[in-house]
C-alpha cells in the first residue's frame, strides 16, 4: 500500500510538471531566467517519472537513475536561485556559485560510488544522506539571501516562489535529518516526497506571472484561481468534518454512527450555504483578488463583461437595470437606483435593482447636480459622514436619507453633460474604495453614460416623429375642414335668399353659423404650433363657469365650488386655458359613470397662486400608468384617444409658469390639480382688461 501510495504521489508529480512545463515552454520568450526555469522543471519532471516507475517496479538501477536526476534537480534549481541572486551580489562575488558546484559534485559523486558498490550500502546511504541535507540546508540559505536581499517593493513579485521553496527544502531538511540520525530514510516521508513537490508548482507560477524579466506571457486566470481555490477550502473542511466524524464514531459510545450522521448532515448543509452564497463568494473573491493579484480587477473580462451587460439588455432588465447590474457587480454591491434627467431638466429616478420604489426628484441647477457635473466625482458615501471636508462643496440632498444602506454616488456623464447619476448600496462583503476602483467606475460611467444617452436621443427622435405623424395628419384634416367651411359658407349665403320661414330659417342660421365658427376654431387649433398672440388677465371663476355650463346636460353633472369673492384672476391665454381645463373635466366626465360625482373646485384662499381642483369618483389610474406613461404624449387609456390631452395640459400650464399635479388610485378615483400664477388685484384689470365668460 505504502507502494502503491509513492507510486500515485510522484506520479501526481510527474504529471504536474509535464504540465506546467509544457505551458512554460509556450510561454517563454527567449529570457535567460525562464529558460533556466523551464530547464528546471523539465529535469524535475524527468525525476518524478523515473521515482515513480521505481516505485512501481523496484528495479535497482531505476533508483540510481533518479537519484542522479534528483541531483540535477537540485542544481538546477541552485543555479536559478544564483541567477536571481546575482543583481544582489558584488561583481567578484562567486561563492553562491562555488559551494553549489561543491555540492553538486559532492552529490554526483555519492550516487557514483553507491552505484558501482565501491563502499558498503550502509556507508553509501549515510553519505547521501549527509549531502542531500548539506543540499537543503544550502537551498534555505540562498532563498533566505533572496528574499532578504530584495528591496521591500519589489518583493512582492518573488514571494510566492520564496515560500514554495523554502517549504519544500524545509520537508527536504526534515526527511534527511531524521534519515541522518537513524542511518535510514523515513519511507512514510519518502512516499509523499513527489506530492510534497507538487504542491510548490503553482507558487512557482504566480512568480513566473508577476516577474515579466523572465520574459514569460503568464496569465492565471482569476476564474480558475478562485474555482481551484473554492475547492481547496471546501476539500480542507471536508476532510476536517470527516476527521470530526471519525472522532465522534469512535469515541461517541452508542451515540456515535447517529451523531456522526447528524454531523456530517449539518457539514453538508453549512458547504452548500457556503458556496450559494452571494456575500461569501464575494469575501472569497475580495481575499484572492488583494493577495494573488498586482491588480484588483482582471480588465479585460471585467471590461467584456461590463460591455456585455450593456449591450444586452433585453426583456428581463432594461437599459437602465443594465447600468445598474453592470456598476454594481464591479464592487460587489447587490443593486441601487438609476437617476435620469428629463426634458425640462429635472433629475427623477428612472431604474432601480434590489431596491424599493422611491419617488423623489433633483431639480435643475441644484448644488448638487453642480457638484456632479463640475467634479464628475465617485462620491464615497461612507467616506462623505467621517471626512466631509475632502467633498468641499458638496450638498447632499434630502431625499438621500430615504436610501439608509446608500454607500457609493456615481455620476453619469456624457460629452460634456451631466446624464444622471447612480446610487449603490452598501457590498456584500468589505469593499475598500481605494485609486483603483475610482478609476476603473470612472470610466465605466462614461460608457454607460453614452448607452443612456443614445437612449434617451432616441426615445426624444421617437417623440418627435410620433409628433411630425401627427401634424402631416392634422394638414389633412385642415384641407377638409376647410373644403366644408367653404360648403357651409354657400349655404348660408342660399339660405339668407330664400326665407320662407322665418324662425325656421334664423335658426338654421344660427345653427350653421355656430358650426362654422366651431369649425373654424377646431381648424386654428389644429394649425397652431405656438402661442403667437400675449396673454391677458383671465378670470378662472368665469372659466370654470363656462366649461360647466357647456356640459350640463352630461351626466354625472358637475359641482362647481367657487370661493366667495368669485374672482380668480390669472394671466393666459383664455381659448387654450379653457381648452386645457375644459379637457380635465371631459376626462373626468367620461372615467365615471352616471351615478357617480365629479367636482370641480376653485381655491381663493392663497394669495400667490390660484387652484383649480378637479376630482371624480372614476375607474382611475394605475401608479405605473400614472408615474411612467400619462404625461408622455400618444399614451392614453381610452380606446378612441389620441394622448396628447395631458401632455398639452401640461405643456400649457408649466409654460405659464404653473404645474399640474395627478392623485390616482385605481378603481377608486382621480384628483387633478392645477396651479397657476395669480395676478395681483391692482393689476387685474390693467392692458386689455380682464376676460369673462361674455367676452
Amino acid at each position: 500500500m505504502l507502494a502503491d501510495f509513492a507510486v500515485w504521489g510522484y506520479g501526481l508529480a510527474a504529471l504536474v510538471y509535464f504540465i506546467f512545463g509544457i505551458y512554460l515552454y509556450a510561454a517563454w520568450r527567449g529570457a535567460l531566467k525562464g529558460g533556466l526555469l523551464l530547464l528546471t522543471i523539465s529535469v524535475s519532471f524527468l525525476w518524478a517519472l523515473s521515482s515513480a516507475v521505481f516505485a512501481s517496479t523496484q528495479v535497482a538501477w531505476l533508483n540510481q537513475l533518479a537519484l542522479a536526476l534528483d541531483v540535477f534537480r537540485s542544481a538546477s534549481w541552485f543555479a536559478f536561485l544564483v541567477l536571481l541572486l546575482r543583481p544582489l551580489l558584488a561583481p567578484a562575488a562567486r561563492w553562491p556559485l562555488g559551494i553549489a558546484a561543491f555540492i553538486v559534485g559532492s552529490q554526483l559523486i555519492g550516487v557514483l560510488v553507491s552505484g558501482f558498490e565501491l563502499v558498503g550500502a550502509e556507508l553509501g546511504m549515510r553519505f547521501h544522506i549527509a549531502l542531500s541535507l548539506a543540499s537543503a540546508v544550502y537551498g534555505l540559505v540562498l532563498v533566505e539571501q533572496l528574499y532578504r536581499g530584495m528591496p521591500t517593493e519589489s518583493r512582492w513579485g518573488l514571494k510566492p516562489l520564496c515560500v514554495g521553496l523554502s517549504a519544500s527544502y524545509m520537508f527536504e531538511l526534515y526527511l534527511f535529518a531524521e534519515g541522518f540520525l537513524f542511518g535510514r530514510l523515513d519511507m512514510d516521508v519518502w512516499a509523499v516526497r513527489g506530492l510534497a513537490h507538487a504542491l510548490v508548482v503553482p507558487l512557482v507560477a504566480l512568480s513566473g506571472a508577476r516577474n515579466s524579466s523572465w520574459s514569460l506571457r503568464m496569465s492565471m486566470s482569476r476564474e480558475a484561481v478562485f474555482h481551484s481555490t473554492s475547492l481547496a477550502v471546501a476539500g480542507l473542511y471536508l476532510l476536517a468534518v470527516a476527521g470530526a466524524g471519525y472522532y465522534v464514531r469512535y469515541f461517541g459510545g452508542g451515540w456515535g454512527r447517529a451523531l456522526q450522521a447528524a454531523l456530517s448532515f449539518a457539514a453538508l448543509l453549512l458547504l452548500a450555504l457556503f458556496f450559494f452564497s452571494g456575500a461569501q463568494r464575494a469575501r472569497m473573491r475580495v481575499l484572492i483578488n488583494k493577495h494573488l493579484f498586482p491588480y484588483r480587477y482582471d480588465y479585460r473580462n471585467e471590461w467584456l463583461r461590463f460591455t456585455q451587460a450593456l449591450s444586452s439588455a433585453d426583456g428581463k432588465l432594461d437599459l437602465g437595470e443594465s447600468v445598474i447590474k453592470a456598476l454594481s457587480d464591479l464592487v460587489e454591491s447587490p443593486g441601487g437606483t438609476l437617476w435620469l434627467r428629463g426634458l425640462d431638466g429635472t433629475v427623477r429616478t428612472h431604474s432601480r435593482l434590489n431596491q424599493p420604489r422611491i419617488d423623489a426628484s433633483e431639480p435643475s441647477g441644484s448644488p448638487f447636480l453642480a457638484f456632479l457635473e463640475a467634479r464628475e466625482w465617485v462620491v464615497n458615501l461612507e467616506e462623505y459622514r467621517t471626512s466631509p471636508a475632502v467633498y468641499k462643496g458638496l450638498e447632499l440632498p434630502e431625499w438621500l436619507a430615504l436610501f439608509p444602506d446608500a454607500w457609493l454616488l456615481i455620476p453619469l456623464k456624457s460629452a460634456g453633460s451631466l446624464v444622471g447619476f447612480v446610487v449603490l448600496t452598501a457590498p456584500r462583503a468589505s469593499f475598500e474604495v481605494d485609486w483603483e476602483v475610482l478609476d476603473l467606475l470612472k470610466t465605466a460611467q462614461r460608457q454607460a453614460a453614452s448607452y443612456l444617452e443614445r437612449m434617451l436621443s432616441a426615445e426624444a427622435l421617437l417623440e418627435a416623429r410620433k409628433f411630425e405623424s401627427f401634424n402631416r395628419m392634422s394638414a389633412f384634416v385642415v384641407h377638409d375642414l376647410k373644403n366644408l367651411v367653404a360648403q357651409l359658407s354657400l349655404m348660408l349665403k342660399n339660405a339668407e335668399r330664400h326665407r320662407h320661414n322665418p324662425a325656421f330659417q334664423e335658426d338654421m342660421l344660427e345653427t350653421v353659423a355656430h358650426v362654422e365658427a366651431r369649425m373654424r376654431a377646431l381648424m386654428a387649433q389644429l394649425q397652431e404650433k405656438r402661442s403667437i398672440d400675449p396673454t391677458r388677465s383671465v378670470d378662472v371663476a368665469a372659466v370654470l363657469e363656462s366649461i360647466c355650463r357647456r356640459r350640463k346636460d352630461q351626466l354625472p353633472r358637475v359641482d362647481l365650488l367657487l370661493p366667495a369673492d368669485g374672482t380668480c384672476i390669472v394671466r393666459a391665454h383664455p381659448e387654450r386655458l379653457e381648452r386645457v381645463i375644459g379637457h380635465i373635466v371631459q376626462n373626468a366626465l367620461e372615467a365615471t359613470p352616471e351615478n357617480g360625482k365629479v367636482i370641480a373646485r376653485l381655491g381663493g384662499n392663497d394669495a400667490d397662486r390660484v387652484v383649480v381642483v378637479v376630482q371624480d369618483t372614476g375607474c382611475g389610474m394605475s401608479d405605473d400608468f400614472l408615474r411612467e406613461r400619462l404625461a408622455r404624449p400618444f399614451e392614453t387609456t381610452k380606446s378612441s384617444g389620441m394622448g396628447i390631452g395631458v401632455f398639452e395640459t401640461r405643456q400649457y400650464i408649466r409654460e405659464l409658469g404653473g404645474d399640474v399635479r395627478f392623485e390616482s388610485e385605481a378603481g377608486v378615483g382621480t384628483c387633478v390639480t392645477i396651479e397657476l400664477p395669480r395676478v395681483a388685484r391692482g393689476h387685474s384689470g390693467q392692458e386689455q382688461g380682464v376676460v369673462s365668460q361674455h367676452d
